[in-house]
């Protein structure tokens, strides 16, 4: 999501900020975060134009060219739209919600029937399944 703001006042020189958020996915540990920036626009004195990112109120690189993890400092790193960590999240928290307690209804299966116990082990690319694209 980008807003222009124009002027802010947040540095002396800067022509136009422009407010822009992504979601980050570490692919090594699989922790997921966001982060909001303003994106200043400046002009040198010999007029070229370069931006610089604030986040947080402190000059930061920029996150696309080397994001780095926040969890474990690696550097790959998927980046993503606004709200995608969030989404993921949200989803996966419906998965395992707890059904309200009631009455049971036992069923007699015969010794041998019972189907194999289902174990789920949560990847990041099992989170990320539903935001990929089709091919």
């Amino acid at each position: 999501m980008t807003e222009i703001s124009g002027y802010s006042g947040l540095r002396a020189g800067a022509t136009a900020v422009v407010d822009e958020a992504y979601s980050f996915a570490c692919m090594r540990c699989g922790y997921g975060w966001e982060q909001s920036y303003e994106i200043e626009h400046h002009t040198d004195a010999d007029g070229h134009d370069f931006v610089m990112y604030v986040a947080d109120g402190r000059i930061v690189p920029s996150p696309l060219n080397r994001p780095t993890c926040q969890n474990c400092d690696g550097h790959v790193v998927r980046i993503m739209r606004p709200g995608r960590v969030a989404s993921a999240r949200d989803a996966a928290h419906r998965e395992h919600r707890v059904p309200s307690a009631g009455p049971v209804e036992a069923v007699w299966e015969p010794e041998g029937a019972h189907p194999a116990v289902e174990h789920r082990h949560w990847h990041l690319s099992g989170l990320l399944r539903p935001f990929r694209r089709a091919a």
